[in-house]
């Protein structure tokens, strides 16, 4: 059983997209599970059902009003580079509405409702494929892996949803009783689960660099010493994702098969800007071009 596995990233997720298109269309790789973490989850369901045209159309047009209802930041540029600060009117007044978290992504779960039609979840559901979302339970402190074979439309979506918000600048979602959050927080590449799923052969996108190409700037205010400290740890559970699933694979005689991003992206993948991401999404496509016509080369 081939997977396709791919990982948390926010707005990089678009250069995931273009390593994939090259792999289904141009590879014609059949998989039979996807698995998604956060952005991956966004995916997988149209990547499932060959609906590639469509979900580039979602990442290249996006920005940060189709994801936030309450923008918890804005966005400045100095010297070329773009960072956040806080938006205190919009904090102070979600805050004071009684939310948990700086900002709210319910335009994200509505966005997410329009690309994926009820038509599509039928296909889906009747393609035999597993879908399979990340989610954190942060109340039982677990993750926890949500497949579309188990959930109504409605629900599934909301899933997909949950996968994707990065607490505490995006909805916490209260459900069954639990609190629950963005898959990242506990798991960033979900290899592990594609391989006991049964997967004998993972294709894992990974939206980092192989090896550390970055030392990040200053903090300039609370809120990107807050999201430093985010990424710093998502690096870490990244990294040790990826250990546990090469030890788990060569304990089960499954193959994986990389695709780090060559170079850095970006340093702020809450940040959503349609010209970079259309170019992400390019750039994912060359480099898995490039990728396998380097190994066609070698084998040969």
């Amino acid at each position: 059983m081939r997977a396709l596995v791919i990982s948390g990233g926010g707005s990089k997720g678009a250069f995931a997209g273009g390593v994939a298109q090259y792999l289904i269309e141009d590879l014609k790789h059949h998989y039979q599970m996807f698995i998604g973490t956060s952005t991956g989850s966004l995916l997988v369901s149209h990547l499932a059902i060959n609906k590639i045209d469509k979900i580039k159309s979602v990442y290249t047009n996006v920005n940060n009003s189709s994801i936030f209802n309450v923008c918890p930041f804005v966005i400045k540029s100095k010297y070329g580079v773009q960072n956040i600060a806080i938006n205190h009117f919009s904090v102070l007044k979600n805050l004071l509405r009684g939310s948990k978290t700086f900002g709210e992504s319910y335009n994200l779960k509505t966005l997410i409702k329009e690309s994926i039609t009820i038509d599509d979840f039928t296909l889906l559901k009747e393609s035999g494929k597993e879908i399979v979302v990340t989610v954190s339970n942060l109340s039982l402190n677990q993750v926890e892996y949500k497949s579309i074979k188990d959930f109504d439309y409605d629900e599934f979506c909301e899933w997909i949803w949950i996968s994707c918000n990065y607490t505490p600048f995006m909805s916490l979602v209260k459900k069954y009783g639990c609190e629950y959050a963005d898959g990242g927080l506990g798991s960033m590449v979900p290899i592990e689960e594609a391989i006991k799923r049964g997967a004998t052969v993972v294709d894992a996108i990974i939206l980092q660099t192989e090896t550390n190409q970055l030392n990040r700037m200053p903090s300039r205010n609370p809120f990107s010493l807050l999201t430093n400290m985010f990424n710093f740890m998502l690096d870490r559970i990244e990294s040790q994702n990826i250990k546990i699933g090469k030890f788990v694979a060569s304990n089960n005689n499954a193959i994986i098969n990389f695709y780090y991003a060559p170079t850095v992206l970006t340093t702020n993948s809450l940040i959503f800007n349609k010209e970079k991401m259309t170019k992400w999404w390019q750039d994912g496509y060359n480099f898995a071009k490039f990728k396998n016509q380097e190994v066609s080369q070698l084998e040969n």
